[in-house]
């Protein structure tokens, strides 16, 4: 074959680094976001993190409802995971004051048009009033200038002061008249109680561990633990439940009411109780109804997890919601949570230095100012997008916020998306690790997407709002007669939703609901 060179015109996807960073930005959580400016704060000294009250003074440019639009649109992912994206220049020099609405459609032609793109580090990008790039997190919902100086988003964390398990229980040894080995020995056994109370090992595997040339008998372990077991809280240093249950209550006074009851159960007849097989425990024990509940109540007052209490939550376990969402004047709105946007603005040292010499100026702060710029707009596309989305879900779902999870209305991202005029992948990024504070509790935005379930009438219904609905059946139902999973779904059926028996089991397992034998009372 013979060889030539031929010039051909192609389309290519690409994605600008700016870009990027707004895609990342996106899908991280708040707490991600803060992760992210530390490292980014540490590696560009012309951005900066200031305290809320200076942060208003800096920022003079908003955006309106179509620069969101425009950005918004710059990050659609198809099913194939291509990526069609607007140009640098487009990006780089958009103008949050001018930008409207009108302007989507342009944005999708130069999306359309585009067919490669080039990083833009030029002077002209240094002409522009730096002041105007100040906080991105002054601004509301609309795109205007924010200066309120309340401190409502302003608390201190404080640290709870808390002791190990471990630590309580080696508290109390201190208080004991025991001798050097005994504490020693006591201290061993300790160590070897799992976070719930339990020993983890036994006896006799200790001992064999041990070395010899200490000479601890098998009895001295087994004082030791006894004395573990008179420490609070009661049932500490079981090997098993049922040792768990009886330690806490041989520890209750003699004249408790079926304490004796009680205690035969747990010995003898734990599992027939744990199986609620009570017509066989009546006859085992040969009592009535009324001895067979005062025991089970008993029995169920008792802690199976006594050293849970002590369990150290990790430090990291908390969330911050980023968008708020109140009744006003009738009508659900959506707010966002001034503590979770970073109060960012561009070093005005660096700043004027750039400009007094604008035509020496190292390139390398050059690059750092444009990237100073990206991350602020980028912060400001990131919550604004968030918003937008919150709406949007709280107008979609506002019966649920007046009436609870049995309202909830089916809903998928595509119908957010078709709103909003963004891509699905956009809103799935949006929804993941974003919570939203309402009257009702704290909230994923996931949590409002959810799969439908047809009914008679031809509609669909929230699997959501069927999983409140099934544990709306469960409180009412009679507890000596629970409904079965085939008696839920006729009765759903009537409603006019039509559910399949599996589907009933694995919603009521997915809220925690026992099975029906296992839910029966006395």
């Amino acid at each position: 074959m013979k060889q030539n060179l031929q010039l051909r015109i192609s389309q290519n996807l690409a994605l600008t680094p700016q870009l990027q960073q707004s895609i990342r930005l996106l899908q991280l959580s708040s707490l991600e976001l803060n992760q992210e400016l530390d490292t980014i704060l540490q590696e560009n000294p012309l951005l900066e993190l200031v305290d809320g009250e200076d942060a208003g003074d800096d920022f003079e440019a908003g955006f309106d409802e179509g620069a969101e639009q425009k950005s918004a649109d710059n990050d659609p992912v198809d099913a194939d995971g291509q990526q069609s994206l607007d140009s640098d220049d487009a990006f780089s020099n958009l103008d949050y004051q001018e930008v409207s609405a009108s302007n989507s459609q342009e944005s999708k032609d130069v999306q359309e048009d585009n067919t490669a793109v080039a990083e833009d580090f030029s002077a002209k990008d240094f002409d522009e009033n730096y002041d105007e790039y100040g906080s991105a997190s002054n601004w509301d919902e609309g795109g205007r200038q924010n200066n309120n100086d309340d401190d409502d988003g302003d608390y201190t964390r404080q640290e709870i002061i808390s002791i190990s398990l471990r630590e309580h229980l080696l508290g109390q040894l201190k208080l004991m008249p025991l001798s050097e080995r005994d504490q020693t020995l006591v201290t061993l056994l300790i160590d070897s109680i799992n976070d719930d109370g339990y020993l983890e090992q036994s006896l006799e595997e200790m001992a064999e561990l041990l070395p010899p040339e200490l000479e601890i008998e098998l009895l001295e372990l087994e004082t030791a633990l006894k004395l573990i077991q008179h420490l609070d809280p009661p049932g500490m240093g079981a090997v098993n439940l049922q040792e768990c249950l009886l330690l806490q209550l041989n520890v209750l006074p003699k004249e408790t009411e079926f304490l004796a009851c009680a205690k035969l159960i747990v010995e003898k007849h734990l599992v027939v109780l744990a199986n609620k097989d009570f017509a066989k425990l009546r006859k085992l024990l040969n009592c009535d109804d009324l001895t067979l509940k005062g025991a089970q109540t008993l029995i169920k007052q008792q802690n199976p997890r006594p050293g849970s209490d002590f369990a150290q939550l990790s430090r990291d376990h908390f969330i911050h919601h980023e968008v708020l969402v109140k009744k006003v004047k009738g009508i659900w709105i959506a707010t966002l949570n001034d503590g979770v946007i970073p109060k960012l603005r561009i070093n005005q040292m660096y700043a004027d230095i750039l400009k007094r010499n604008r035509e020496n100026s190292n390139q390398y702060l050059q690059t750092q100012m444009q990237e100073a710029k990206w991350m602020i707009k980028n912060i400001q596309q990131r919550f604004s997008t968030i918003l937008r989305v919150s709406q949007a879900i709280v107008d979609r779902q506002r019966n649920f916020f007046e009436h609870g999870e049995i309202a909830m209305r089916p809903l998928v991202l595509r119908e957010i998306a078709e709103e909003l005029e963004l891509h699905e992948s956009t809103i799935s990024r949006v929804t993941t690790h974003k919570y939203m504070l309402t009257p009702r509790g704290v909230f994923e935005l996931k949590y409002f997407f959810g799969s439908h379930v047809s009914t008679d009438a031809g509609g669909s219904a929230s699997a959501i709002a069927i999983r409140a609905l099934i544990k709306q059946l469960v409180t009412e139902e009679t507890p000596k007669k629970p409904l079965s999973d085939n008696q839920i779904t006729d009765i759903l059926a009537k409603q006019g939703i039509i559910v399949a028996r599996r589907t009933i089991a694995k919603y009521r397992e997915s809220v925690n609901i026992p099975p029906a034998n296992l839910r029966k009372q006395l």
